[in-house]
């Protein structure tokens, strides 16, 4: 093995390089799925049917399919229409459907709020009915007992699964290294395999990067149970 080619300033520098977009990919599809998977939420947990039977099927679709069929429908799919390209250079949103980043984020935004969204309506609906009876004897409106009473427990109780999400995400990322001109970690990793014929070297590295961000992920969350779910903890006799 050769280990001189990966420890060379320029292959850490490129590696240094595919870090930062692969946690940018991930920072930004967990700020924007989170959104989308909390407005998701509450319309799978609302009384409009309509809407709950909409959202439910493109939830249905986005954990039914694999993500890496879900980043060629929209980068090799729908980025390439000629009805989205011809208005690429002029009309937005469609400017930044030319962009492999905005692709990759878009598809792992939505990834990760069809599965998130459904996580939280879980949540949602396993609310102790007594809080909520509480809560309307004191007067409170539907909306004022969502987001007072319902959300916060509801996102705490969350924190468990979702720990899960993130590090899959985390994983999900490499899939980026499939969309050209985007270099994640992965790509990097492919990029020195084929100049240099190293793929134990190159990968290896690769996956003690992975390595290294999923336990700084883990510590995070388990810091975060603890503080926000320990009340839920087992005491102490």
């Amino acid at each position: 093995m050769s280990w001189d080619v990966i420890f060379n300033p320029e292959t850490l520098a490129m590696y240094g390089q595919g870090l930062l977009t692969t946690l940018s990919l991930l920072l930004s599809c967990l700020l924007i799925g989170g959104v989308l998977a909390l407005l998701g939420a509450l319309a799978l947990t609302g009384n409009n049917l309509i809407l709950r039977k909409l959202v439910g099927a493109c939830t249905y679709f986005i954990r039914g399919t694999p993500l890496l069929i879900q980043v060629y429908l929209i980068y090799y799919g729908l980025a390439q229409l000629e009805w989205i390209q011809a208005r690429w250079d002029t009309i937005w949103p469609w400017t930044h459907f030319k962009e492999p980043f905005f692709c990759a984020l878009l598809a792992f935004s939505l990834n990760t709020a069809g599965y998130t969204a459904e996580m939280l309506a879980g949540a949602i609906r396993e609310t102790n009915p007594g809080e909520v009876e509480a809560a309307r004897a004191m007067g409170m409106s539907r909306w004022q007992i969502m987001r007072r009473i319902v959300l916060p427990s509801a996102l705490r109780r969350t924190l468990p699964p979702y720990s899960n999400e993130v590090v899959m995400m985390l994983h999900s990322t490499s899939l980026a290294s499939t969309v050209p001109s985007l270099t994640d970690v992965t790509a990097v990793a492919s990029r020195i395999y084929s100049d240099f014929y190293l793929p134990f070297e190159a990968y290896l590295a690769a996956a003690v990067i992975y390595l290294c961000v999923t336990f700084a992920l883990i510590g995070f969350f388990r810091l975060m149970e603890k503080r926000f779910l320990g009340y839920l903890a087992p005491r102490k006799a």
